[in-house]
């Protein structure tokens, strides 16, 4: 049954639904990075603010947010945020420097430095992403979950040590194999402010959280297992704590690129939802990672594509879903600048058509 809005309007629950691999009556779509720079309104709003300013302002943090749910009808909305500034409240000095993207200025490049991490707390540190989804929800009241997300562990630890982005990510594995015990203490500092964050975040009135692992991808198995996974294990597992607390289930997605050799390993991490990229078939992946719900994983640069070659496409990976409960459609990885936004819209309606109860009997036939 459809949870009930204080309206006594049914919510659209059909991601929660899917979340937790029941039926739904279409497959639910939301969109990595759906509000951002490739609409209009998001730009119109980036011309007079920096990109810092609008995550730490909750009026516009909302605003944009909101954007994607009025502009394309997805079945759920997520915050707009950043993984980054959570980094802040450690000590770390971060800036968005033009053409360059995120740059720590004072980078982790030795254990001393690690133990020099000031203990945080995200309701405080990163409290404006708080308040930009309690704005979301009671303007949604009700009508769409919102989705809360973190940086993984390992991501945080990559751009803290890395100072950015990287090619080769050579400094955070040299510091991984280098110094195991810097490694440990940094890792558990920022396992226990990803989990508070995300559990901050349910407090806000996130109805769903997830964890980017955006450079889990650049390590061998060896080390995701031995070096990485315990710590995601933890914070969900803590996360999870939640939702026996307030006797109601809060999905846990996770979400990493460039994974499909480690679907094995993946699939111990106790998330709900695994997020897919677009390296891999969706079905292959979902048979590696077993009994769990999954999202994906269309290629965002289909969306380039003429109309026909985008709904080919889209079609390939409903009909690798099989139709099966369990299935979130979403892209591989974030909406990439400058897409047309009718794809998107259109991309949006024909998920939700070509899954109707029709639709979806004539896929679970052909599976």
């Amino acid at each position: 049954m459809a949870e009930v809005t204080s309206d006594n309007s049914p919510m659209n629950d059909r991601f929660l639904r899917a979340c937790h691999r029941q039926p739904t009556d279409c497959t639910p779509i939301w969109l990595m990075r759906q509000a951002g720079r490739y609409m209009p309104e998001y730009r119109a709003i980036r011309q007079k603010h920096n990109f810092l300013h609008m995550v730490k302002t909750p009026e516009l943090a909302a605003e944009i947010t909101l954007q994607p749910v009025r502009a394309l009808g997805v079945d759920a909305a997520i915050i707009f945020a950043d993984i980054l500034p959570v980094l802040e409240g450690l000590g770390l000095q971060l800036t968005y420097e033009q053409g360059e993207g995120p740059v720590i200025h004072n980078p982790i490049r030795a254990p001393e430095d690690v133990s020099a991490l000031r203990h945080s707390d995200p309701r405080e540190t990163v409290r404006y992403t708080l308040d930009a989804i309690r704005l979301v929800k009671r303007e949604l009241d009700g009508e769409l979950p919102v989705i809360g997300f973190s940086g993984a562990p390992f991501t945080l630890a990559a751009y803290a040590i890395e100072g950015g982005g990287s090619k080769d990510f050579r400094a955070v594995k040299r510091f991984m194999h280098a110094h195991p015990a810097g490694w440990a203490a940094l890792m558990d500092a920022l396992t226990d402010v990803v989990s508070q964050y995300l559990i901050a975040q349910i407090e806000a009135g996130a109805d769903a959280v997830q964890i980017f692992d955006s450079w889990a991808g650049q390590l061998s198995p060896f080390d995701y297992e031995h070096s990485v996974l315990p710590y995601v294990q933890r914070v969900i597992q803590t996360v999870s704590e939640v939702s026996n607390g307030a006797n109601r289930e809060f999905p846990i997605i996770y979400f990493g690129t460039d994974m499909a050799g480690m679907s094995s390993l993946v699939s111990q991490t106790g998330a709900d939802v695994i997020g897919v990229d677009w390296r891999v078939n969706l079905n292959q992946a979902w048979a590696e990672l077993g009994d769990i719900a999954v999202q994906g994983n269309l290629d965002p640069a289909a969306l380039f594509a003429p109309w026909v070659e985008i709904e080919r496409r889209a079609a390939d990976v409903l009909a690798r879903a099989g139709g099966r409960p369990g299935h979130i459609f979403n892209l591989g990885h974030g909406i990439l600048t400058e897409t047309p936004v009718d794809a998107v819209r259109r991309l949006v309606d024909f998920v939700h058509e070509h899954t109707g109860v029709p639709a979806q009997e004539q896929l679970i036939s052909k599976a």
